[in-house]
């Protein structure tokens, strides 16, 4: 009997031993469940908070072994979308409503954090010696360093998992602690059966009958919500007026010794371009008119990196930054202003009922 007791004991002992809860184990059981899928199928809701406002994006991640991805986000109250994606040829970021897109060279998704891709998730966890687990009612926490080059106020993250390490959710702070970005899964298939023709370029600017007649609603209600009152007798007058920026918009944001010195208006042929030049200590120029769509798929080439703003995919390049937000689209220039300036200056943009000064 007492030997039993002994051997019952051991055994007890080994089983506590082998199920203890350490980061080491259940991130490895993470990792592990992640490295043995072909594909995933990850889908969400991304909230990105920027000078009080709060952003909200439907979220779908799709991936394939090696380093194909395609991410598709919706802006939820806009329902602007746009398509972050990756495969042999390169990484394009695609705004369907445009016809148009950009290509990059570019190590996306591995050159930041990213909360929507789970080899980035893992990624951040393994790269932190320090990195914390916190057992809580539900599951687990754990804390991470982040990496995210064109926003150094964002220092650190929560990743949330349930009791069986499945992901929950992960909520990235800023340096006073404050919640910025927060990504909620609502599921993930790890055996999702993708294959590579699933990430053609071709299938996202050949839309079907449906995303064709969504677009030309879109384009047909940004039209008449830019529509000069003007009456014109001809085609060519109708199109121009519906390309005239109702007001223009000015940074909220401009680095310190630097100011406004000239504002002028230039009729194109698709309308009217505002040109801001700002100079001082950090020269740059702004440039602003209404997003036209393509009549054919464009695809313009950017040695550069897309970068995540609060509404909108913006595309880098080494002095220059272009992007779209409430039917507006946005040419920023300089020699003088780091990434992470241009990012500031572009979000003070995006709350155009702020910022619009009249004619």
């Amino acid at each position: 009997m007492k030997k039993l007791t002994i051997i019952a004991i051991s055994l007890m002992f080994l089983i506590t031993g082998c199920g203890k809860k350490t980061p080491e184990n259940l991130i490895s059981k993470f990792e592990k469940t992640v490295n043995n899928s072909k594909s995933y199928t990850l889908k969400g809701n991304m909230e990105i908070l920027s000078n009080e406002e709060t952003f909200t994006y439907s979220i779908e991640a799709n991936y394939l072994k090696d380093n194909f991805y395609k991410v598709t986000l919706v802006n939820q109250t806009n329902n602007h979308e746009q398509i972050i994606l990756r495969n042999n040829d390169g990484v394009y970021v695609v705004t369907p409503s445009l016809n148009k897109s950009f290509k990059f060279q570019s190590e996306w998704p591995n050159s930041s954090s990213q909360s929507y891709i789970l080899a980035s998730i893992i990624k951040d966890i393994k790269n932190a010696p320090t990195a914390s687990l916190e057992e809580i009612a539900k599951g687990y926490v754990i804390k991470t360093k982040v990496n995210y080059p064109n926003n150094s106020e964002l220092t650190y993250q929560k990743v949330y998992f349930d009791k069986n390490m499945n992901l929950e959710k992960i909520e990235v702070y800023n340096n006073d602690d404050v919640v910025n970005i927060k990504m909620d899964f609502t599921s993930i298939d790890y055996k999702s059966g993708l294959k590579e023709e699933d990430f053609a370029l071709d299938d996202i600017i050949t839309p079907n009958e449906d995303d064709k007649n969504k677009t030309e609603t879109n384009t047909e209600n940004s039209n008449n919500s830019n529509t000069n009152t003007e009456n014109c007798s001809n085609e060519e007058c109708d199109t121009k007026t519906s390309n005239i920026l109702d007001s223009i918009i000015y940074p909220l944001y401009i680095p310190s010794e630097t100011y406004l010195s000239n504002s002028e208006k230039v009729d194109t042929d698709d309308g009217e371009r505002v040109i801001l030049t700002f100079a001082g200590d950090k020269n740059f120029v702004l440039i602003e008119e209404v997003a036209n769509v393509s009549n054919e798929f464009e695809i313009i080439p950017v040695y550069g990196d897309p970068v995540m703003l609060s509404d909108t995919i913006a595309a880098k390049s080494a002095n220059s930054m272009y992007w779209t937000s409430n039917n507006v689209s946005y040419y920023l220039t300089s020699n003088d202003l780091s990434t992470e300036e241009m990012v500031t200056i572009a979000e003070s943009l995006g709350n155009v009922t702020t910022v619009s000064v009249g004619k």
